[in-house]
Formats: structure tokens, sequence, C-alpha cells
């Protein structure tokens, strides 16, 4: 008889978790970063133009976002602009569903539907002082006539290349790294958070 199946899946931050709740602070300065792990990503190629674009949007209750740094969202999924041809589904539902919906949507058209959830992971900076701890590092312009919620861009934060989505006004921002440079940014996020514990300056 067959052993029943484990999940053992570790995260890549496992081992910072307790020193990002370490480096919250609160206030008028506050800043906080979290880790959110396993969140389903499914990259998808497919001509804008084609038939099967249009069954895929309505497959995920949204349109294909049509320009760089742009998003649309439905339910659980939200859809991040990565190139002409090019997205990143990101969702609350399980992977291998949303996986097998899309290739359904796809058919026999040209594209491609992959399931890229162990490439990432997903770090949460949220707080007053979200902006300017990712200012530090980042060559976007955040201020929020030009980056606000809903915007998602390749970047890179430190040395680090991210997708960088603000998710609202608070600000929050979610940082997707890869899962083998997550930790090194995790570590750069923690430094430059670092001066917010201090006393304020008047």
């Amino acid at each position: 008889m067959a052993e029943p199946t484990i999940d053992v899946r570790v995260s890549p931050l496992t081992q910072l978790h307790e020193r990002m709740r370490a480096a919250t602070v609160t206030g008028a300065r506050g800043v906080a970063l979290t880790e959110w792990p396993f969140v389903t990503m499914v990259n998808l190629r497919v001509d804008p133009d084609a038939e099967a674009a249009d069954r895929i949007g309505k497959t995920l209750g949204a349109p294909l976002p049509r320009e760089c740094g742009r998003t649309t969202a439905s339910g659980p999924h939200t859809i991040a602009w990565l190139g002409p041809d090019e997205w990143l589904v990101v969702s609350q539902a399980e992977s291998a569903l949303v996986t097998a919906e899309l290739k359904g949507a796809l058919g026999s058209d040209p594209g491609s539907v992959v399931d890229v959830s162990a490439n990432r992971t997903t770090l949460e900076l949220s707080g007053p002082a979200a902006r300017q701890v990712l200012e530090k590092g980042c060559p976007l312009d955040l201020h929020p006539r030009v980056f606000g919620p809903g915007r998602a861009v390749s970047t890179t934060v430190g040395p680090i290349a991210v997708l960088l989505w603000q998710v609202d006004d608070a600000p929050t921002y979610r940082l997707l790294p890869r899962s083998s440079f997550a930790d090194y940014l995790a570590r750069w996020l923690l430094d430059a958070m670092s001066e917010y514990r201090g006393p304020e300056v008047p």
C-alpha cells in the first residue's frame, strides 16, 4: 500500500520569518515586511489578438492587459503584463486548476501555459515608509502620480530583478523575485528598513 503524500514544501524565506516580524515598525514611519509563500503563478504566452486571448480572458474573468505596467483582476486572479505577448497570472486558486483551465482556453492555438509557482516567492512591503524604503534601491519613479495601485513592472530592487506590484494606497507593494535570490532581497530590504526604527526627526 502506497504511503500518503505529505506536503513538505519549505518557503525560501522560512529562516527569516522571525527576523521580519521583529523588524516591523509602527506609527507614522511604519513599515513591515512579510512573505507570502506558495502563491500560484502561471506564465502565459499568446498572441493578444488571437481568439485564444479572448477565451483566456473569459476564463480568468478579466481581459489580458495590453500596456506595460498594467494589471487586470477578477476574483482570485490578477494578470500582470510582462511583454507584448506575455503575462503572469497570480492567483489564490490552486496552481494545477489554474494551469489546466488556461491550457483548456488556449486549446490548440500557438502559445504556452507554464506553472512557475516554484520559480518565485512573494515579499510584501507595506506601511507609510514602504515607498521610501524601495526608493533606496529601485530606479523607478514610485511617486503616486506615476506609480500607483494596479501597476506592476519588471525592475530591480538593490541588485535583484523583481516584478514590482503596488497593491493599494497604504502603500502596499508585492515584490516577486526568483526564489534563489529571495534571501538576499529580504536581507537588503531589512537593512533598508532599519533606519525607521529610530526616533522621528522633528
